[in-house]
């Protein structure tokens, strides 16, 4: 009657160790690609940062070359 009972078999360890490498790599990778995309999101705000303050330079100067044209008292 034993023999009907199905019994559960245990893996080895290098099953263990094996799923266990698998995962650190899967969890290094998941990590690394995060860190990929924030840097270049990161970089793309540093660009849009740099075009305002272009933008905001170029309104300056041609508000100050507006003050400087008009004549004087």
């Amino acid at each position: 009657m034993s023999d009907l009972v199905p019994t559960r078999r245990r893996l080895p360890a290098t099953a263990w160790v094996a799923t266990a490498v698998g995962a650190a790599a899967l969890g290094a990778l998941a990590i690394g690609a995060i860190s990929i995309g924030r840097l270049a999101v990161g970089r793309m705000a540093i660009g849009r940062i740099r075009l305002k303050r272009l933008e905001i330079d170029e309104l300056t100067v041609k508000r100050l070359n507006v003050l400087g044209e008009q004549p004087g008292p």
